[in-house]
């Protein structure tokens, strides 16, 4: 009698510390798409990594070099690395339109439209939990991948200002450089989830989400000067550059855009839970 009950004890203990509920289903359902996002955070920081200790190193040496040479030289290899880097931070700044397109695309809209979610729906799972689910599980892994870029990309930026300049001000420094890079993140999966559950549709909610979050990207790079009062100068070319802006006001400037960025992402997150409320009733 000992044994047979200690042996249908061990499975049950088992059994109850096995992932499960709704939080569980989406990481098993959408574990594709969470393995990208971690190599790409991976990537990212190895490239950021590799810039740093390899080219840049070589290019210091370089530089260090020519600074004892009578006559001095050449410096072809400042511009290709300030390319490198640059590209890494639009990278970073970037990544926001694949996660408007996955949410829209595969997280809601494809299950509406294959009928798994009203399946869920008839399962005694409620649409507002379900929903919550959607979005809170990759909103977590949004928050902790996006943390290690900017960590990351923060050291980056600030070890390579011998070989770049001080432009904090230019958009993706400004942007990865803080929070306003997670709340893009954010709102492009609130945008994402919304245009699913609007369209119904997987590729017509990819296409009207990142059309949103591409517009609504471009249009605060370049207003988000505007949110701090202080004086501009008009740059090269006829852009307008925050010339009057001393780097203390990058906190300021880069907050307000936080704050506005997030209530897009709250605002939508709203109005996705009323839509889905409204036609599930």
């Amino acid at each position: 009698m000992t044994s047979t009950a200690g042996s249908t004890a061990v499975p049950a203990a088992r059994r109850g510390v096995r992932p499960r509920g709704l939080a569980w289903t989406v990481l098993r359902v959408h574990r594709p798409a969470l393995l990208v996002w971690c190599g790409y955070v991976l990537l990212m920081v190895g490239w950021m990594l590799w810039v740093h200790h390899v080219p840049g190193a070589r290019l210091r040496a370089e530089l260090a070099a020519c600074r004892e040479l009578e006559g001095g030289c050449v410096d072809v290899m400042t511009f290709s690395h300030s390319l490198t880097q640059s590209w890494i931070g639009t990278f970073v700044a970037y990544s926001s339109y694949g996660v408007a397109a996955w949410a829209g695309a595969s997280l809601v809209g494809r299950e509406l439209e294959r009928g798994t979610a009203q399946l869920a729906w008839a399962q005694s799972v409620s649409p507002a939990r379900w929903l919550t689910a959607r979005l809170a599980v990759p909103a977590v892994a949004l928050a902790a991948g996006t943390t290690v870029l900017v960590l990351v990309y923060r050291w980056f930026w600030s070890a390579s200002r011998d070989l770049r300049g001080d432009e904090w001000y230019y958009t993706d420094p400004f942007v990865n450089r803080g929070p306003a890079v997670l709340a893009y993140a954010l709102c492009a999966l609130a945008v994402g989830a919304l245009a699913g559950i609007a369209l119904g549709r997987a590729l017509p909610a990819l296409a009207v989400a990142l059309g949103f979050v591409l517009w609504f990207h471009l249009y605060l790079d370049d207003h988000w000067y505007e949110l701090w009062p202080t004086g501009t100068g008009t740059g090269t070319g006829g852009s307008r550059l925050p010339e009057g802006y001393p780097a203390a006001h990058f906190w300021p400037l880069h907050l307000m855009t936080t704050g506005v960025t997030l209530t897009v992402a709250a605002l939508a997150t709203g109005a996705a839970y009323w839509l889905l409320r409204r036609r599930t009733r």
